[in-house]
């Protein structure tokens, strides 16, 4: 029996998909707010918060961890900046604000922000 798998496809392939969500989750560590579409927002806060969660750990291991996922310059920000300063909070490090559709397409657009 066909079971529903979790999570979005974007119209992508695996490995596309995979390239497209550490892409997007690199800008929004170097950047802090991107604009995407709804789906591709949805899609990567909780990719982007169990990264932030495995670098409030700071050790050489889960460095290790987010350096399959990222350029070191992405991983030493993400531990030494950001991880800090959500020290305390136990998790929700992301906002989406939902900003209308793209006049070109249609599609729905959103801003994705670290708290």
């Amino acid at each position: 029996m066909k079971k529903l798998q979790k999570g979005r496809k974007l119209h992508r392939e695996v490995g596309q998909r995979k390239a497209l969500l550490k892409s997007l989750a690199s800008s929004l560590i170097l950047r802090g707010k991107i604009t995407t579409t709804e789906a591709k927002a949805k899609e990567l806060a909780p990719f982007i918060e169990k990264k932030i969660t495995k670098a409030k750990i700071g050790t050489v291991a889960s460095r290790r961890y987010l350096s399959q996922f990222f350029s070191p310059k992405v991983v030493k920000k993400l531990v030494d900046e950001i991880a800090v300063k959500y020290k305390d909070r136990k998790g929700g490090y992301t906002r989406i604000i939902k900003l209308g559709q793209r006049k070109s397409d249609s599609s729905k657009m959103a801003i994705i922000e670290l708290v």
